[in-house]
């Protein structure tokens, strides 16, 4: 059967494309103008909630969320699975309540267009160079004490295996840790299904209903009597539970 849809994926991998373009070029010009200023550069989460819907609403992708979210007005330390595009595109528009800044591979600035305000808005981290890393560490820490919450998939990217879990890295919980913030996990459990890493020539791709799992928070006070390895392993375990079960 799934081969038989194998040219419905590449037209949809095509069409998503297309809306992720022209969408790109209609808003590019508004974020620029925040991006320029210091004093408006924070209103651009709101225009990256506009532009996410948009591409949901075009490419006719619904979420449904299981769980809610507690202290939304409080920075916090995100963390989720990784095995599509669309965990870092949509999550605006999924969870619009409070602002957020992601960690992502300096491989992103490689992308023209979307290197200009990945760099100015987000925390782009090398990961070849230890003192890149640390400035990236030091930066989150700081945009966390000005009210941005940090979302870091601790994959370190989408695994060659998704949407089975990978290893996590210590990053994400060595952040909320030094910087004494909970922990909110989050499983993406059918993202891959709707559009698969577009490197897989036969990955799916196609229109649906996103389901997402906001797990309980991790408090600023358990993260902060647990030993990182502990944190690391519950949270990795929460992730786990809510993926379909021939990938736990």
């Amino acid at each position: 059967m799934r081969y038989i849809l194998l040219p419905f994926y590449y037209l949809w991998k095509i069409y998503f494309g297309l809306i992720f373009l022209v969408t790109l070029l209609l808003f590019y010009p508004i974020l620029l103008f925040f991006i320029l200023s210091e004093n408006l550069k924070k209103y651009t989460f709101n225009i990256n909630i506009i532009w996410s819907r948009c591409v949901r609403i075009l490419c006719f992708y619904a979420v449904h969320k299981i769980g809610e979210e507690t202290d939304s007005k409080v920075a916090k330390v995100v963390v989720a699975n990784h095995t599509s595009y669309l965990d870092i595109f949509l999550l605006y528009s999924i969870f619009p309540e409070h602002r957020f800044l992601f960690i992502g591979k300096s491989e992103i600035l490689s992308y023209p267009l979307i290197k200009t305000f990945f760099k100015q808005l987000n925390i782009p981290v090398d990961r070849s160079s230890k003192v890149k890393s640390a400035r990236a560490f030091i930066k989150a820490r700081r945009e966390l004490i000005n009210d941005w919450s940090i979302v870091i998939f601790p994959e370190g990217g989408i695994p060659v295996d998704a949407p089975r879990l990978s290893t996590f890295k210590d990053g994400a919980f060595q952040l909320a840790k030094s910087s004494a913030v909970s922990i909110q996990p989050i499983t993406f459990e059918n993202n891959f299904y709707l559009l698969s890493d577009p490197e897989i020539p036969r990955g799916f791709a196609r229109p649906g209903l996103l389901r997402v799992h906001v797990h309980p928070l991790i408090s600023a006070k358990e993260v902060q009597q647990n030993e990182t390895a502990v944190t690391k392993e519950k949270i990795y375990q929460m992730i786990r539970s809510a993926l379909p079960k021939k990938f736990r």
